[in-house]
């Protein structure tokens, strides 16, 4: 199966193509963007799929992430990769940014549970926790630093995404043990194909993910609602 996957769902823009039967990268390109998303994104397809033999054509299936994230950034990849299942006639899978994080650590954990966080800004991150072989344990949810410190606990865990800093030191406040913390802006494009490849496209549908929670606040307003 040759996958095609892209991401512009937070900094990085990046498409892939992958030969999961070979287990092989075909093209891949990746740049990671304060804005732009929607002007970068295209030109990188036509790039990208122009190294495949056969072009579009050869496609078997196309993989975007779907959130948490960017509101603006979702929509562009998600209405790209419907745009190029429509046209070519091939399946779109939505593949999460928090299950995409987490993938490179998946059965090589230790039997330690994995923590995706990414900053959603005023103290809050977008959160899950998964088991080592990749069960979602908890979320995904918006959540406050010590709302998601509470969750794991006191047992240890690997970190991963653009709030692992900020949920590392909370934890260490709290007594909990990270095992590695990993502060990685975007996922990885090869591991969204790769997710991509395994999806079922009945149940991991294209659409935009939200993760909103009426208690997620600023830590500040927090403190002073607790005063």
């Amino acid at each position: 199966m040759i996958v095609l996957a892209l991401d512009t769902a937070l900094a990085a823009c990046s498409v892939c193509l992958f030969d999961a039967r070979l287990d092989k990268v075909i093209a891949s390109e990746s740049v990671v963007l304060g804005k732009g998303h929607a002007e970068a994104l295209l030109p990188m397809l036509e790039r990208v799929v122009a190294k495949l033999v056969g072009g579009w054509s050869a496609v078997d299936r196309i993989g975007v992430v779907v959130g948490p994230g960017s509101y603006t950034g979702l929509r562009v990849g998600v209405a790209a990769a419907r745009a190029a299942a429509l046209a070519t006639g091939r399946s779109v899978v939505g593949v999460t940014t928090l299950a995409a994080l987490a993938a490179p650590l998946v059965g090589v954990s230790d039997d330690v549970p994995i923590a995706s966080a990414i900053d959603a800004r005023h103290g809050n991150l977008f959160f899950q926790l998964f088991a080592p072989e990749g069960r979602s344990i908890e979320g995904p949810a918006a959540l406050s630093l010590a709302e998601a410190a509470k969750i794991i606990g006191d047992r240890p865990v690997h970190l991963v995404g653009s709030a692992s800093a900020a949920l590392n030191h909370a934890l260490s406040q709290a007594g909990g043990t990270v095992r590695s913390s990993l502060v990685d802006a975007a996922p990885d494009i090869v591991c969204v194909a790769k997710l991509t490849a395994a999806a079922d496209p009945k149940t991991a549908l294209p659409d935009p993910v939200y993760v909103k929670s009426a208690d997620a606040r600023p830590l500040a307003d927090q403190g002073a609602a607790a005063s």
